[in-house]
């Protein structure tokens, strides 16, 4: 697998002057995270995280663990999708996962450059994808979190001390009939430390209204996800020793991004299938101040009922194109222009970007009244009660539910 070169890591000259576009330079002079760890507890205590509370301090800076080392390198995972028979999906499931533990093997001892601190895979490398699939179909080869894929690559993950992130449908005991798209992530000790539900769909962009994809979104049980995991899940951080990251597969959203950052999100690692939008993945970073990573999946001619192109749906690319970009917004490295399977490199300075780093700027008490009073297209817990078969079925079913005038 071919390794996509990567730009030198930034200086703190670099970080700097990324901050100042989003009014941060205007935060340096605040107390350092050393010093703000240290001071007696007060306004920049978080909300115990638990039932109906949020891990977010009201001083601009947030809750971290100390960093292993200074500096990290990513390698984002561009490899293709491939078939599997939801008829009898097992050998391709194994077919699948033998070839992400290839690749792992193949990022981590390459010899052209040192082990990588984070691999991150794109939405669908162990299922595959196919819009021809219902319901059952998907439940077929939905993997279990833990289950037989997570061990292997728990023990990749052990063996080169490394996070790996992926994204997967999945099904779960608690949550009989849904299908469930999930970004997990597995950390070097081999124990999965975070399953991050798919925080809502696209709706009403494919195939003219005719088809919905019928994941079980946060948005879609939202009412019963907060009771079973709490606010502090519906935006997930995760707070390791390589920095702070929220992992997902949700698309062209800026609340949510803007949402992690407020929690502390240092990077936010997007999973994609089919693609996604560049400029939308570049907003993330420049908006708030964050690290922006793309892992979408390479060019996969063999998979029936794949995205052949962009077509109409206002994505830039049907494949490849994975990218990261840096808090002010800059280009740190992208897939080549031939979608094939590769590595995106990405180093961050982790260490140094946190010395500098503080929550996004947003004045709240100016546009809350507007946020207070807007009603979205749909409601939330569409899902709650009833689980439409098929992608037709729920297009269907979701057109009941639009709540704006026609």
């Amino acid at each position: 697998m071919k390794k996509s070169a990567a730009p030198p890591a930034l200086t703190r000259r670099d970080v700097l002057a990324a901050a100042v576009p989003l009014g941060m330079a205007a935060a340096a002079g605040l107390p350092s995270r050393a010093r703000a760890a240290a001071a007696p507890a007060g306004a920049a205590d978080p909300l115990p995280a638990g039932e109906n509370m949020i891990d977010l301090h009201t001083d601009g800076t947030y809750s971290t663990v100390p960093l292993r080392k200074q500096a990290v390198s990513i390698a984002i995972v561009q490899c293709r999708v491939r078939h599997v028979d939801a008829r009898n999906p097992q050998p391709g499931l194994k077919a699948n996962l033998a070839h992400m533990i290839k690749l792992i093997d193949e990022a981590q001892h390459g010899g052209l450059f040192p082990k990588h601190d984070l691999l991150f895979f794109h939405e669908f490398a162990l299922t595959g994808y196919s819009d021809r699939w219902d319901r059952k179909d998907v439940l077929k080869l939905a993997i279990e979190l833990p289950g037989e894929q997570t061990e292997a690559l728990a023990a990749k993950a052990r063996e080169h001390d490394c996070y790996i992130v992926f994204g997967s449908y999945a099904r779960d005991r608690d949550w009989p009939g849904h299908v469930l798209s999930i970004a997990t992530t597995i950390a070097p000790s081999g124990q999965i430390i975070n399953k991050s539900w798919k925080a809502r769909d696209l709706r009403g962009v494919w195939a003219g209204g005719t088809f919905e994809v019928f994941t079980s979104t946060i948005f879609d049980n939202l009412s019963r996800f907060v009771e079973m995991y709490g606010w502090d899940a519906v935006v997930p951080v995760v707070r390791t020793d390589i920095g702070n990251f929220t992992t997902t597969s949700t698309q062209g959203d800026p609340e949510l991004p803007r949402a992690a950052a407020m929690k502390g999100c240092e990077i936010f690692l997007r999973t994609a299938t089919g693609g996604f939008t560049p400029v939308d993945a570049q907003a993330d970073a420049y908006y708030n101040g964050i690290y922006s990573c793309v892992a979408n999946n390479a060019l996969s001619p063999d998979n029936p009922g794949f995205f052949p192109s962009a077509g109409g749906w206002g994505i830039s690319h049907g494949y490849g194109g994975s990218v990261a970009y840096g808090p002010g917004g800059e280009l740190l490295a992208q897939a080549s222009a031939d979608n094939q399977e590769q590595e995106v490199v990405v180093p961050i300075p982790i260490g140094q970007f946190r010395r500098f780093h503080r929550q996004p700027m947003a004045y709240m008490d100016l546009y809350r009244p507007v946020f207070d009073r807007y009603v979205g297209p749909y409601p939330p817990d569409i899902l709650a009660k009833i689980l439409p078969p098929d992608g037709e079925a729920m297009a269907r079913y979701v057109a009941g539910k639009w709540r704006w005038a026609r």
